[in-house]
């Protein structure tokens, strides 16, 4: 069995076209679209004066709607003002009343003096209630003045007795400086002894200062000694197994 041939002829599209012929159009042509009917100068002029009466109307009537709508404004005006003075009226009615009721009597007097009583003591209790709330707050200010006041006068102290301390120690470090120079030189004057300590005792912490530099250049100088040595221990020690396995 062998293989199916699905192979196609090739057909040019444009050949195909030129043999079937010309197509027949079934919708208008260009030529229809061309010679279609048109409206003379006439006919336009009519169209657009009927355009301009349709806006005629259209302006007729939103007049009259505006009118319509101004003449509701006015009855809604009227009535409010009505509403207003019948109000007031009102009141003052009541107003009227209130005051032929109420009689000019003892009991009258007495309940508004108990009125005004009772607003006073409001108006000093609430007096009061502020002048509390200052106090407070003064309190409270004066408090926190207080305590950093303290902090700052402890910190003060405090370096009061270091400086003390420190011009202590230098003073008896130069008695000390000063004795040991009379034991050892006494026709020497004691202007001179003073001076002589006081730049002694400087001296001294300098070469302190010196000391302790070098001990620490030296140490770091021994640490680096060191580290040069382990690392070259252990250079050694791969070469030597880089050579072992080679000649394994």
């Amino acid at each position: 069995m062998g293989k199916r041939d699905n192979r196609v002829a090739y057909m040019n599209p444009i050949a195909m076209a030129r043999w079937r012929g010309p197509t027949q159009s079934t919708g208008p042509t260009i030529q229809d679209y061309l010679n279609r009917p048109r409206p003379t100068w006439e006919e336009v002029k009519k169209q657009l004066e009927n355009k301009k009466k349709g806006s005629k109307a259209l302006a007729e009537f939103e007049e009259k709607m505006n009118e319509n709508w101004k003449k509701e404004l006015e009855k809604s005006r009227e009535k409010l003002l009505s509403g207003n003075e019948s109000s007031s009226k009102k009141k003052e009615k009541k107003k009227k009343k209130k005051k032929k009721s109420c009689p000019r009597s003892s009991s009258s007097s007495s309940s508004i003096s108990d009125s005004s009583s009772s607003s006073d003591s409001e108006n000093e209790e609430k007096k009061q209630g502020k002048k509390r709330k200052k106090k407070k707050n003064h309190s409270y200010k004066s408090s926190e003045r207080s305590t950093y006041e303290s902090e700052s006068e402890s910190k003060e102290s405090v370096k009061k007795k270091k400086k003390s301390k420190d011009e202590t120690e230098k003073e008896k470090y130069i008695r000390s400086l000063s004795k040991k120079r009379k034991k050892t030189y006494p026709e020497d004057k004691p202007s001179s002894s003073e001076s002589s300590s006081e730049s002694d005792y400087e001296e001294e912490v300098q070469a302190k200062k010196k000391r302790r530099h070098e001990e620490q250049e030296k140490a770091t100088e021994k640490a680096k000694k060191k580290k040069k040595k382990q690392r070259k221990k252990h250079s050694k020690k791969k070469k030597k197994s880089g050579s072992s396995h080679k000649s394994g």
